[in-house]
């Protein structure tokens, strides 16, 4: 009996558990932002935001760690930044070669409106690779640094297509779309473009390039449009030929962004420099990247297939 007795409790111990294991959660879901404060002190703070990678309006899920997408998640910091009257400025750290045409441009909006609500200076800090759309992006703030080992500019846009058709005669593949008309199916990666073709989307490209050099315009006031246009043929300039052509104002450290961001703000020296990120993420200095992954590199190639149209260095 007391063996029996004994035999139940193990199968009850070992039944709890099993249960105990299993009602663990596999999938943490997307918490919270938290601040993290990483140097400096005093009641006002600067608020850095990281913008890293290829920028997307494409969700990330995955199984252990799934993300909105990167736009909702800039969202989600301002909102939290709107209701913190302590902030008393932004940096906003760049390291993208640009993305999509549309989410480059609602994060630069995004950026530009809260500036003006808080009526607070924004200094743009320019890393590794800061060009295209993570340049258009820059062009919200009111004082632009740049590393000295940044690459930047790149102004410009482009579509990407590939044709196919040969190599799908090779294996026997024929393409049989059927279209309501002749334009139905412009772009199809199964055939070359017609001129026609090639007209109409070059006049999409030509719009949405004029409204990147009209923000180019409308950051760097000291330029001409004419300026702006000579210097907006897509390359990529380091951070002296960017700094002497006008693009950036200054080439410095992100602690050299800080106290622009200090001055600009009439803040003292050592202000508090604060970073929002998910809960159980280490941050303990300015050198911390976001675990938010607002721009993502991983899997951006799906992000650009079907077509985009896209503010992105692309070598």
């Amino acid at each position: 009996m007391r063996t029996r007795t004994l035999l139940s409790a193990i199968a009850l111990l070992a039944f709890a558990q099993g249960c105990a294991f299993v009602t663990v959660p596999l999938v943490t879901g997307t918490l919270p932002l938290v601040e993290k404060t990483l140097q400096g002190k005093g009641r006002d703070k600067i608020l850095l935001i990281d913008i890293d990678g290829v920028i997307s309006d494409v969700s990330r899920d995955s199984l252990v760690n799934p993300q909105p997408d990167h736009v909702a998640r800039l969202k989600e910091i301002l909102r939290k930044a709107e209701g913190d009257g302590r902030i008393k400025a932004l940096i906003v750290r760049i390291n993208s070669p640009g993305g999509t045409v549309t989410a480059s441009d609602i994060i630069y909006r995004e950026l530009l409106d809260f500036k003006k609500r808080r009526s607070l200076p924004v200094v743009a800090c320019l890393m590794d690779i800061a060009a295209s759309g993570g340049y258009y992006i820059a062009m919200a703030a009111d004082s632009v640094y740049a590393h000295p080992t940044t690459v930047t500019g790149s102004i410009g846009v482009i579509a990407l297509k590939f044709n196919l058709q040969g190599l799908l005669e090779k294996v026997g593949v024929v393409d049989e779309t059927i279209t309501s008309a002749a334009l139905k199916d412009s772009m199809s990666p199964f055939r070359g473009m017609t001129a026609q073709e090639r007209a109409i989307m070059q006049s999409i490209l030509d719009e949405l390039h004029g409204r990147f050099t009209d923000v180019v315009h409308s950051g760097r006031q000291l330029l001409t449009m004419q300026q702006v246009i000579g210097l907006a043929d897509g390359r990529v300039f380091t951070a002296a030929q960017a700094h002497e052509a006008g693009l950036v104002d200054a080439i410095g450290y992100l602690d050299d962004a800080i106290h622009e961001a200090e001055n600009r703000a009439g803040l003292k020296p050592g202000a508090r420099v604060v970073m929002y990120h998910q809960p159980n993420r280490y941050k303990n200095n300015i050198y911390s990247h976001s675990s938010v992954n607002l721009l993502a590199i991983g899997g951006d190639a799906a992000g650009i297939l079907p077509l985009r149209f896209m503010y992105l260095w692309n070598p």
